[in-house]
Protein backbone atom coordinates (compact mmCIF):
# COMPACT_ATOMS: atom_id res chain seq x y z
CA UNK A 1 0.00 0.00 0.00
CA UNK A 2 1.36 3.35 -1.02
CA UNK A 3 1.08 6.29 -3.35
CA UNK A 4 2.03 5.74 -6.97
CA UNK A 5 3.74 8.85 -8.34
CA UNK A 6 3.57 9.91 -11.99
CA UNK A 7 6.11 12.76 -12.11
CA UNK A 8 6.58 15.16 -14.99
CA UNK A 9 9.36 17.75 -14.73
CA UNK A 10 8.88 20.62 -17.17
CA UNK A 11 11.25 23.18 -15.64
CA UNK A 12 14.92 22.19 -15.77
CA UNK A 13 15.62 24.18 -12.62
CA UNK A 14 13.94 21.50 -10.53
CA UNK A 15 16.45 18.83 -11.53
CA UNK A 16 19.33 21.31 -11.45
CA UNK A 17 18.53 22.39 -7.89
CA UNK A 18 17.15 19.09 -6.59
CA UNK A 19 19.04 16.26 -8.22
CA UNK A 20 16.69 13.58 -6.93
CA UNK A 21 13.38 15.41 -7.28
CA UNK A 22 11.45 12.20 -7.87
CA UNK A 23 12.84 10.61 -4.71
CA UNK A 24 12.05 13.75 -2.67
CA UNK A 25 8.48 13.79 -3.97
CA UNK A 26 7.95 10.07 -3.41
CA UNK A 27 9.26 10.29 0.18
CA UNK A 28 6.88 13.19 0.85
CA UNK A 29 3.92 11.26 -0.54
CA UNK A 30 4.90 8.19 1.48
CA UNK A 31 5.05 10.30 4.65
CA UNK A 32 1.61 11.77 3.93
CA UNK A 33 0.22 8.31 3.17
CA UNK A 34 1.62 7.02 6.48
CA UNK A 35 -0.45 9.68 8.26
CA UNK A 36 -3.70 9.39 6.26
CA UNK A 37 -3.68 5.76 5.12
CA UNK A 38 -5.22 6.79 1.80
CA UNK A 39 -3.44 5.23 -1.13
CA UNK A 40 -3.78 5.88 -4.83
CA UNK A 41 -2.11 7.48 -7.81
CA UNK A 42 -0.95 11.09 -8.00
CA UNK A 43 0.19 12.96 -11.11
CA UNK A 44 2.72 15.63 -10.15
CA UNK A 45 3.96 18.41 -12.41
CA UNK A 46 7.09 20.36 -11.46
CA UNK A 47 6.98 23.42 -13.67
CA UNK A 48 7.80 27.12 -13.90
CA UNK A 49 5.99 30.27 -12.84
CA UNK A 50 4.68 30.96 -16.33
CA UNK A 51 2.78 27.66 -16.40
CA UNK A 52 1.59 28.13 -12.80
CA UNK A 53 0.35 31.61 -13.69
CA UNK A 54 -1.68 30.18 -16.59
CA UNK A 55 -3.09 27.34 -14.45
CA UNK A 56 -3.96 29.69 -11.59
CA UNK A 57 -5.62 32.15 -13.99
CA UNK A 58 -7.52 29.51 -15.95
CA UNK A 59 -8.69 27.35 -13.04
CA UNK A 60 -8.91 29.74 -10.08
CA UNK A 61 -9.37 33.13 -11.75
CA UNK A 62 -6.25 34.42 -9.98
CA UNK A 63 -3.99 36.26 -12.40
CA UNK A 64 -0.64 35.50 -10.77
CA UNK A 65 1.74 32.59 -10.31
CA UNK A 66 1.46 30.48 -7.18
CA UNK A 67 3.49 27.75 -5.51
CA UNK A 68 1.13 24.76 -5.58
CA UNK A 69 -2.20 23.84 -7.15
CA UNK A 70 -4.20 20.67 -6.63
CA UNK A 71 -6.85 19.23 -8.90
CA UNK A 72 -8.71 16.40 -7.16
CA UNK A 73 -9.95 13.58 -9.37
CA UNK A 74 -13.54 12.46 -9.45
CA UNK A 75 -14.21 9.57 -7.08
CA UNK A 76 -15.06 7.44 -10.12
CA UNK A 77 -11.45 7.83 -11.29
CA UNK A 78 -10.13 5.91 -8.28
CA UNK A 79 -7.45 4.86 -7.55
CA UNK A 80 -6.34 8.11 -9.28
CA UNK A 81 -6.43 10.84 -6.61
CA UNK A 82 -5.67 13.83 -8.86
CA UNK A 83 -3.07 16.23 -10.16
CA UNK A 84 -0.66 18.50 -8.29
CA UNK A 85 1.35 21.27 -9.97
CA UNK A 86 4.24 23.05 -8.25
CA UNK A 87 6.00 26.13 -9.62
CA UNK A 88 9.71 26.64 -9.21
CA UNK A 89 10.02 30.42 -8.96
CA UNK A 90 7.44 31.07 -6.24
CA UNK A 91 8.54 27.94 -4.38
CA UNK A 92 12.20 28.94 -4.55
CA UNK A 93 11.37 32.45 -3.34
CA UNK A 94 9.22 31.20 -0.48
CA UNK A 95 11.92 28.75 0.61
CA UNK A 96 14.54 31.52 0.60
CA UNK A 97 12.28 33.89 2.54
CA UNK A 98 11.65 31.23 5.17
CA UNK A 99 15.27 30.09 5.34
CA UNK A 100 14.44 26.59 4.10
CA UNK A 101 16.18 24.28 1.70
CA UNK A 102 14.24 23.92 -1.55
CA UNK A 103 14.02 20.15 -0.95
CA UNK A 104 12.30 20.76 2.40
CA UNK A 105 9.85 23.22 0.90
CA UNK A 106 9.13 20.89 -2.02
CA UNK A 107 8.35 18.12 0.47
CA UNK A 108 5.93 20.42 2.25
CA UNK A 109 4.22 21.48 -0.98
CA UNK A 110 3.82 17.86 -2.13
CA UNK A 111 2.24 16.90 1.21
CA UNK A 112 0.06 20.03 1.13
CA UNK A 113 -1.09 19.25 -2.41
CA UNK A 114 -1.81 15.61 -1.57
CA UNK A 115 -3.97 16.65 1.39
CA UNK A 116 -5.94 18.97 -0.90
CA UNK A 117 -6.55 15.99 -3.20
CA UNK A 118 -8.10 14.21 -0.21
CA UNK A 119 -10.45 17.13 0.48
CA UNK A 120 -8.54 18.97 3.19
CA UNK A 121 -8.58 22.75 2.96
CA UNK A 122 -7.38 25.81 4.85
CA UNK A 123 -10.01 28.46 4.13
CA UNK A 124 -11.85 27.98 7.43
CA UNK A 125 -9.57 28.30 10.47
CA UNK A 126 -10.67 25.03 12.11
CA UNK A 127 -10.06 23.09 8.87
CA UNK A 128 -6.72 24.86 8.43
CA UNK A 129 -5.58 23.65 11.85
CA UNK A 130 -6.47 20.04 10.97
CA UNK A 131 -4.65 20.23 7.64
CA UNK A 132 -1.60 21.96 9.12
CA UNK A 133 -1.38 19.38 11.92
CA UNK A 134 -1.23 16.58 9.34
CA UNK A 135 1.41 18.46 7.35
CA UNK A 136 3.52 19.04 10.47
CA UNK A 137 3.25 15.36 11.45
CA UNK A 138 4.20 14.10 7.98
CA UNK A 139 7.10 16.56 7.70
CA UNK A 140 8.36 15.64 11.17
CA UNK A 141 8.58 12.02 10.03
CA UNK A 142 10.98 13.26 7.33
CA UNK A 143 13.04 15.23 9.84
CA UNK A 144 11.66 18.56 8.62
CA UNK A 145 10.50 21.15 11.16
CA UNK A 146 7.15 22.89 11.40
CA UNK A 147 6.77 25.06 8.28
CA UNK A 148 4.40 27.34 10.18
CA UNK A 149 7.09 28.25 12.70
CA UNK A 150 5.32 26.96 15.78
CA UNK A 151 8.11 24.66 16.91
CA UNK A 152 10.79 27.30 17.27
Amino acid sequence: MSIELDLRVEAAGWTEEIGEAEAVCQRALNAAFAITGIEGEVALLLTDDEEMHALNRDWRNKDKPTDVLSFPADEMDAPFLGDIAIGLGVSRGDAATRGLKLTEHLSHLVIHGYLHLLGYDHIIEEEAHKMEALEIQALASLGIGDPYGRDS
